[in-house]
């Protein structure tokens, strides 16, 4: 949802996006101000694969034949097949476009067959990413291009203003934790910990309740919860972040510039260990799986002396979708 917001911003007023969203955040794409409609992520539905992906492509294909798209944009790890059986059965064919992340763990055996049938593949690049073209075999372009940050670094706010925005105090010291929604790995016995650590350096700990949570997290005593999106806007609030190493996260810490300890995720497909280790090139970084009590207090140690002596981040290329969105544009007027 992230990186489409990104793109749609970008590619406006050249195009009028329409969203078609797994995303039960639904209302925060209609506050960006984008027609939206949403269908039930397979994750969450109680039927079977098929069955799923044979009412994606009802419902999908209704959207097709209302909307009459020129182009359509699919972002995710691997496109569905209820998604291109939608697209084979509507009568106008749209320029297809996939944007698909690279790190991942394991790479399909029919990525070439798969990539074929599109018409252009968007691969929103790592940090120090630059833009570069190839083509595919079935007569597409791949590009990939710098990070995709959803909003200019003009539109975060600096630390006065963000803590103003939020109610926090000038003189205090804050740290901001997001280590996501909880609906795949739990994460309160890791949270609990850290968040102690942090208590007992002197920190006020905020947490982030994503808004695609299933369930309200299970705070411990003292912990402010903030409801806020995008977390970009209001990071350099904090003194440090503790938070997940999701392509969206590791953009922004960088973007932001704030003192970041990371917590991969083992049960994603992306290697976020690997993203995280990369991100500390570019922010001061502590990566650790927090798994122990030795573990958290090192890590929270370290990251504390890292941002004592820390220096100014360098300015990296973070404007992958303008780039993105000129690739997009560029397809339909061809």
């Amino acid at each position: 949802m992230n990186r489409c917001l990104a793109y749609a911003r970008a590619v406006e007023p050249q195009l009028k996006p329409v969203f078609f969203s797994l995303a039960s955040a639904i209302e925060t794409i209609e506050g960006f101000g984008f027609e939206a409609e949403y269908f039930v992520s397979p994750y969450w539905s109680e039927t079977a694969s098929y069955v799923w992906n044979s009412e994606l492509a009802v419902r999908f294909g209704m959207v097709l034949e209302q909307v009459k798209p020129a182009v359509v944009v699919f972002d995710g790890t691997w496109p569905f097949e209820g998604f291109l059986s939608a697209l084979v059965s509507y009568g106008k064919r749209p320029k297809v476009v996939w944007s698909s992340r690279g790190l991942v763990r394991n790479e399909r055996a029919d990525l070439d067959v798969t990539e074929a049938l599109f018409d252009l593949i968007i691969e929103p690049g790592e940090l120090g990413a630059e833009f570069k073209t190839a083509p595919l075999a079935g007569g597409g372009t791949k590009v990939v291009v710098p990070p995709v940050c959803l909003l200019r670094d003009d539109e975060i706010l600096d630390r006065a203003a963000a803590r103003q925005a939020l109610g926090l105090s000038d003189g205090s010291r804050e740290v901001l934790f997001s280590l996501g929604a909880g609906n795949l790995k739990d994460v309160s016995g890791v949270g609990a910990g850290l968040v102690q650590e942090f208590e007992q350096a002197g920190f006020n700990v905020s947490w982030a309740v994503p808004s695609i949570a299933t369930k309200a997290p299970e705070l411990p005593a003292g912990v402010n919860p903030l409801e806020i999106y995008p977390l970009t806007k209001y990071l350099r609030a904090f003194d440090a972040f503790v938070g997940a190493a999701g392509y969206n996260t590791c953009c922004e810490v960088v973007q932001a510039g704030v003192p970041s300890l990371l917590v991969p995720n083992d049960l994603v497909v992306d290697d976020q260990r690997q993203r995280a280790l990369n991100t500390a090139k570019y922010v001061p970084c502590v990566v650790s799986s927090c798994n122990t009590d030795e573990e958290r207090k090192v890590a929270v140690q370290s990251l504390l002396s890292l941002a004592a002596a820390s220096e100014p981040v360098s300015p990296l290329a973070m404007n992958g979708a303008e780039l993105a969105a000129e690739a997009i544009f560029s397809l339909v007027q061809h």
